[in-house]
């Protein structure tokens, strides 16, 4: 299991009541996992979330569809 540095932010535009613009500096941290952890070598698995079952696949080309 991976994380994100806390250290790395992005910036969200809020504006106030004045017109002027602040940037508010958000964290990215997040839990992540590598795909190769969640595959372990299979193209498509199966995710459960509330009662129901999601399909996570690879294409060819590589990238990630989630079906219902």
């Amino acid at each position: 299991m991976n994380t994100h540095n806390p250290n790395e932010f992005r910036y969200r535009v809020r504006r106030s009541d004045d017109t002027s613009t602040r940037f508010d500096r958000v964290s990215l941290a997040v839990r992540t996992l590598s795909s190769n952890t969640l595959f372990q070598g299979e193209h498509e698995i199966g995710i459960e979330h509330h009662g129901a079952l999601y399909r996570l696949k690879i294409t060819r080309q590589g990238k990630l569809i989630l079906n219902k």
